[in-house]
């Protein structure tokens, strides 16, 4: 009656799992805490993307939109401050799941 011995594997492969779990947890938030530690930094980049993003018309007197790759219909909303349920019904026979770049939206009559 001889025992089989276990292949090292069978013990380094739980080992391992939890080790790269742990290295995933210890990532995630110390990325979540350099986002607030770095706080002046960040306010300093969303005040130079307000000037820059001022440079354009106001959605008020823009009369449209045109799409960029990655855009939906919520973000494009906020964007212009115009809001989803009115996009829609300036632009009846647009598709919200499949928007295309470079396609016209109206964002008023």
């Amino acid at each position: 009656m001889s025992r089989r011995s276990r292949s090292p594997a069978r013990l380094l492969a739980p080992i391992a799992l939890i080790v790269a779990l742990i290295a995933f947890v210890v990532v995630v938030t110390s990325s979540g805490t350099s986002d607030n530690s770095g706080s002046k930094s960040t306010s300093s980049s969303a005040t130079t993307q307000r000037s820059t993003t001022n440079k354009k018309a106001p959605a008020a007197t823009r009369r449209s939109y045109t799409v960029k790759v990655g855009d939906t219909l919520g973000a494009i909303a906020e964007r212009t401050g115009v809001p989803v349920a009115t996009l829609q019904e300036l632009n009846p026979a647009l598709d919200p799941q499949n928007l295309v770049a470079g396609q016209k939206i109206k964002l008023r009559e």
